[in-house]
Formats: C-alpha cells, sequence, structure tokens
C-alpha cells in the first residue's frame, strides 16, 4: 500500500497497531511522494483512507521502519 492517510478518531477505515517485531506491513512515513509499497504520507486532508491506531484487536499490524518498507 503505498497511500496519503489520516489518524482519526472516528469514521476509520482501519485500525492499526504498531509494533516492533511480526508485522503485517513495514511503513515507511514520507513528506511527499508516497509511491512505492509500505510508502505513506500522513495529511490532514483528502486521505485515500483514515486510520485509527489501537493497542488490541487491530485489522493490521504495522511496524514503522526508515528503509525496505512493504510486506515482511
Amino acid at each position: 500500500m503505498f497511500v496519503k492517510v489520516q489518524v482519526v478518531n472516528a469514521f476509520l477505515d482501519l485500525k492499526l497497531q504498531v509494533v516492533s517485531a511480526f508485522p503485517d506491513l513495514k511503513v515507511q512515513k514520507v513528506d511527499a511522494f508516497p509511491d512505492k509499497c509500505g510508502r505513506w504520507q500522513m495529511v490532514d486532508a483528502f486521505p485515500d483512507f483514515k486510520i485509527q491506531f489501537v493497542d488490541a484487536f487491530p485489522d493490521l499490524k504495522i511496524q514503522f521502519v526508515t528503509a525496505f518498507p512493504g510486506p515482511p
């Protein structure tokens, strides 16, 4: 997934849990051009989808990385 995402508390598309091991997806935050799998640009308006960070029962587990984003 390479998209623009917005963090919200209501009307969300996905619940995400940030983990340090065994993620479903490795995510690299970028300031512009989220053009490869796992590169996400955080925005305040016009997102491709809206997320909420949770501690339990996530839809997807992610790990933030500085290089090599994408599926583990």
